[in-house]
């Protein structure tokens, strides 16, 4: 682990002895300054990482199991993917520098984020070079091989962490928003329901996240704007002060969560500069499954999971489009002898498309519905 080598990154140790660098040790300040160092870092190296990604010919072929889709993806054809490689450096970065090396759930964040963009990363490596390998199709890794790989990070990331805080009262309890006497309505996880729990968050919302991630800048500008709120959130939940000012459970040493979620904040803005329509460059699964899979470990850890299906409602909407179309498809399939469907196509941005709304239209009102539920989300911290 991360405190075997270090107990303090460089600029803790510095600010700990240098008296007016202090502001660096409190997890306002460092958030703050994680959302404006991961975005340069985006923004810095995305145009070497595009001129590299173009030269090995890693872009996007259009070629998806519904044709409608083909057609509708035809311009996009050739834009350079992968890009989420930016996203996932300068999250790893931000926190190094940043954040408390040797605080548990930064180092399991980092892992979070390692491991899900390195599977991203095989997946999108796969199908994107099937041409040169002279295979046809759009097939990387299969849905049960990333699935299998989702749950067994997912189920050993909330088994540690369920053990590191199994003596913290607040830590082991699922909390539900709006509720004022949060003790009294809360319900209490036995190792078990917390592992389970927790690995259907992560999995669910990497797997939400990424189906989002279908349109220019649709998952970055959602993920920046639910990333903005869980600094907030994580502010309150881990500091003992602001918890029990606004009757929140306190979660010690969850605080840190604010500089991880400050990351995740800068380098989604920092990538949507250059992912905005038209894209010059798109994540892939390699930051969708890792950004996913991130928020959903964070509220985890700040025990907000019910919170995060309010702030991260679009990337619910896009998960539910999915599995009600399947599900209603394979049903009337079953019963009638031909599938129907309940939408013109899923996810559901791609049915709006198909009702001629343009994607950049799409795109913003899906930000600005986002955008209302975060501040749904905030403004029941208040209700309490």
């Amino acid at each position: 682990m991360f405190y075997l080598l270090v107990k303090k990154n460089l600029l803790w140790l510095t600010a700990h002895k240098i008296g007016f660098l202090r502001v660096f040790t409190f997890v306002t300040f460092q958030a703050i300054l994680a959302v404006m160092v991961s975005f340069l870092i985006v923004y810095l190296l995305a145009p070497g990482v595009i001129r590299w990604l173009r030269a090995q010919k890693i872009g996007d072929n259009a070629k998806f199991d519904q044709p409608e889709i083909d057609v509708l993806n035809t311009g996009k054809q050739g834009t350079p993917t992968m890009g989420g490689v930016l996203i996932n450096l300068a999250i790893l970065f931000t926190i190094a520098l940043l954040g408390d090396l040797s605080n548990f759930y930064v180092q399991m964040a980092m892992v979070c984020v390692a491991i899900l963009g390195a599977v991203g990363a095989v997946d999108d490596w796969l199908k994107l070079t099937r041409d040169r390998r002279g295979e046809s199709g759009r097939q990387g890794l299969t849905s049960l091989e990333k699935l299998l790989a989702q749950i067994w990070l997912a189920t050993v990331l909330a088994y540690f962490t369920y053990h590191y805080g199994r003596n913290i009262e607040e830590h082991n309890r699922l909390y539900f928003p709006f509720v004022k006497n949060f003790r009294e309505y809360s319900i209490v996880l036995g190792p078990l329901a917390f592992v389970i729990l927790s690995s259907l968050v992560m999995i669910g919302s990497s797997n939400a996240v990424n189906l989002t991630d279908g349109m220019d800048g649709l998952a970055s500008g959602c993920m920046a704007i639910t990333g903005f709120t869980f600094i907030v959130l994580a502010i309150i939940v881990g500091v003992s002060d602001n918890a029990n000012f606004l009757n929140f459970p306190y979660i010690p040493a969850s605080g840190q969560m604010a500089v991880v979620a400050g990351a995740i904040t800068g380098a989604c803005l920092g990538f949507l500069w250059f992912n905005c329509y038209p894209a010059s460059v798109f994540m892939g699964d390699t930051g969708s499954l890792a950004l996913g899979g991130l928020i959903g470990y964070i509220a985890i850890v700040i025990r907000q999971e019910l919170m995060l299906v309010i702030v991260g409602g679009v990337f619910v909407a896009e998960a539910l489009s999915v599995i009600l179309q399947v599900g209603y498809f394979k049903y009337t399939k079953r019963r009638y002898g031909e599938g129907r469907r309940i939408f013109l196509m899923s996810p559901i941005h791609h049915h709006f498309q198909k009702l001629g709304w343009p994607e950049p239209k799409i795109i913003v009102r899906f930000w600005l519905i986002n955008a209302m539920l975060a501040a749904m989300a905030l403004a029941t911290t208040k209700l309490r």
